[in-house]
């Protein structure tokens, strides 16, 4: 009965998180018109990233909020906190455990190797760069999600040319207090059904 209360719950959050057509696989207010994959692509996407969050949520409810799954055309980026090094790589096996998974990229970081100060400095990073994109006419800021963890900046999207690509990362780079930049940006020209 316990287990039942907890899908139907899992399953109610999870179908509010993509109840209305200005919800895509990024979050809140991304306009899934302006996502380059089709439509069958961005299905298979969520189907996953639902499949994925239910599985973590089953093994522990915390997952629910502590950690963050995004998949890109079978690509699945996990994000947030876990409490040990063993936590880590369970949930990376986990993802690659995932039906259609092509691969897997972790900025999961492991509780206590940050303080409040370095958190603020990662949001106000991540705030920085999205406004950034939003006002560079070369860039489609919707099609990115940036995570911040200590200074490293984890850029996950679709880019519509080599040259949207560059240009994220250059404004990436061109704010204060960042210490790397991991872009795991796919090309629309690569994205695996495009190559039939």
């Amino acid at each position: 009965m316990k287990n039942f209360f907890l899908i139907t719950l899992l399953s109610i959050f999870l179908t509010s998180c993509v109840g209305s057509s200005s919800v895509g696989i990024f979050g809140s207010g991304v306009s899934v018109a302006l996502d380059p994959r089709t439509v069958g692509m961005q299905i298979d996407d969520s189907i996953m990233q639902k499949n994925l969050l239910g599985r973590l949520a089953l093994k522990d409810k915390k997952y629910i909020l502590s950690i963050s799954v995004k998949v890109l055309d079978g690509n699945i980026f996990l994000s947030g906190k876990v409490n040990e090094p063993e936590e880590k790589l369970k949930m990376i096996k986990m993802a690659w455990e995932t039906n259609g998974v092509r691969s897997v990229k972790s900025a999961l970081k492991i509780k206590g190797q940050t303080n409040f100060k370095v958190a603020a400095k990662d949001a106000l990073i991540t705030t920085q760069l999205r406004t950034a994109l939003v006002f560079n006419k070369n860039t489609k800021s919707t099609n990115y999600n940036i995570d911040t963890i200590n200074g490293k900046v984890y850029i996950f999207g679709i880019a519509l040319s080599s040259d949207e690509k560059r240009e994220v990362i250059k404004e990436g780079q061109e704010i204060y207090g960042v210490k790397d930049i991991i872009p795991s940006i796919l090309l629309v020209e690569d994205l695996s059904r495009n190559k039939n």
